[in-house]
């Protein structure tokens, strides 16, 4: 018989999960959707199926998948949760058996069982397949009408090892390009590097020893390199199976970036150091020669991760900052220039995606407004920075609202960067239920064009992505 959750702050309010699964044919939208909003819009975040075994963490959630599909003006519904490996066991037994941060907890009905993660981080189309994805396994495929779950995909068993939860997808040559840490076994630091082409054919992999074994989360990738961020939010088996944290973040390790040449060897990755600091999620990244720029939203501590004794981190020192880090090739140098953009705290950088990569003007984030919801790291404001004149556009939402990251839909493929809409899922404390809110990317601070409205609560998830409706199937 399921168990009430308990009271841990990343089970209750927005954060806490739902039970069912549902389809709404047509939802109630206050505005106009633009009839030329044509697709699905898919997001996945951690919503557990049950209470957890021991200490919780957010990032510990059984994946729940969450479509929105548009149509001629009109929007429907439906989630489903991702039946992994671990779901089914604890769906069957009624409880939980797994602690997917935790790997020394584990119940004895299942112990030596490998399970396939929890899918709970991103959602990706790519190559004619619906991807929900993790950093720890390998993606999981969904049918991307009916978020049926399929299993497990390793792009035809060449895949060895995890995959990132943030692969990026070549504009140009629609190729996806992801690494992964801990590649060869839990928590250590060897780590891959993957190319998959367009028809979705995993046609490079390359693998190599990270200057330690830590949390790498995301990474970036321009027209001609690709740059791996070690970061002092450490990995420890040994620490693990003491007790302590398997993730802890310890400073003086520092920063290590790894440069590498597209079409190249990871033998040659070149590496940059600063002082220690973390970066879960990158605006975007783009060359100009040998002079790469990446912007980012960096933390000088990483948040939600304790010190390596257990003890918890600084909250003043885990707010992140949007930063433009920049590293020069043609130096005889190993450090790389930072500079602050924007010194409001903001997370989840987004971008027309058709520049991902490339030279690009403007950038989507979430920040805090002036009157910020308590809830630890969510935000109610959402923000268009204009890279080419240092402008800033922001809709902020009041005190009582949460929202999610910020997807850019082109209003069409050949249409001007930036010419389209923002999608985001909204969590209202006061009702207790969530909205899709729908913006102008091109004049964010007027207010949402409309929003489509749940008659319950979306769980605080991570990312989301788009498919046209112009999208083989």
């Amino acid at each position: 018989m399921a168990q009430a959750m308990p009271n841990h702050p990343n089970l209750i309010g927005g954060f806490a999960p739902i039970q069912m699964e549902c389809d709404v044919a047509d939802l109630v939208v206050v505005g106009e959707i633009p009839k030329d909003l044509a697709g699905t819009f898919y997001r996945n975040g951690p919503n557990p199926q049950h209470a957890p075994r021991s200490d919780h963490h957010w990032f510990g959630g059984d994946g729940m998948i969450h479509g929105f599909t548009f149509d001629n003006g009109r929007v429907s519904y439906k989630n489903r949760f991702v039946k992994t490996i671990k779901y089914e066991l604890e769906k069957k037994e009624g409880r939980s058996l797994f602690s997917p941060l935790n790997p020394m907890d584990v119940d004895p009905a299942v112990e030596g069982i490998q399970t396939d993660g929890v899918a709970n981080t991103n959602i990706v189309w790519h190559g004619g397949k619906l991807l929900a994805l993790e950093e720890a396994h390998a993606p999981f495929e969904l049918d991307p009408v009916t978020l049926e779950s399929i299993g497990p995909w390793t792009f035809s068993d060449k895949l060895i090892g995890p995959m990132t939860a943030h692969p990026k997808i070549d504009p140009e040559t629609g190729e996806m390009i992801f690494f992964a840490y801990s590649a060869d076994g839990m928590l250590s630091n060897k780590m891959s590097y993957h190319v998959v082409d367009k028809q979705g054919e995993l046609i490079d992999s390359q693998f190599f020893d990270a200057p330690y074994a830590c949390m790498v989360h995301d990474f970036m990738v321009t027209k001609d390199f690709v740059l791996f961020p070690i970061m002092p939010l450490t990995a420890s088996l040994d620490r693990a199976m003491a007790g302590k944290p398997a993730f802890a973040w310890e400073p003086e390790k520092g920063n290590h970036i790894g440069v590498m040449r597209r079409g190249g060897k990871v033998e040659d990755i070149r590496w940059f150091k600063s002082e220690g600091s973390y970066v879960f999620h990158p605006m975007n990244a783009f060359n100009e020669g040998d002079v790469i720029i990446c912007d980012v939203s960096e933390y000088e501590q990483a948040p939600l991760f304790p010190n390596p004794d257990g003890s918890p981190g600084d909250p003043s020192k885990s707010l992140a900052r949007l930063n433009r880090w920049t590293f020069d090739l043609g130096k005889n140098t190993d450090d790389y220039n930072i500079e602050t953009l924007d010194d409001v705290p903001c997370e989840f950088g987004r971008l027309d995606e058709r520049y991902a990569g490339l030279s690009y003007r403007y950038g989507y984030m979430l920040c805090a407004g002036k009157e910020r919801i308590d809830s630890g790291l969510m935000f109610n404001a959402i923000a268009c920075v204009d890279h080419i004149t240092g402008k800033k556009q922001v809709y902020e939402m009041g005190a009582e609202f949460a929202t999610s990251e910020a997807i850019f839909v082109p209003k069409s493929e050949s249409s001007e960067e930036g010419e389209g809409y923002l999608l985001s899922n909204v969590y209202n404390n006061k009702t207790d239920k969530s909205h899709l809110l729908i913006l102008d990317a091109q004049n964010v601070d007027s207010g949402p064009l409309a929003t489509a409205h749940l008659d319950h609560r979306m769980p605080f998830g991570f990312h989301g992505n788009w498919r046209s409706a112009n999208s083989a199937c």
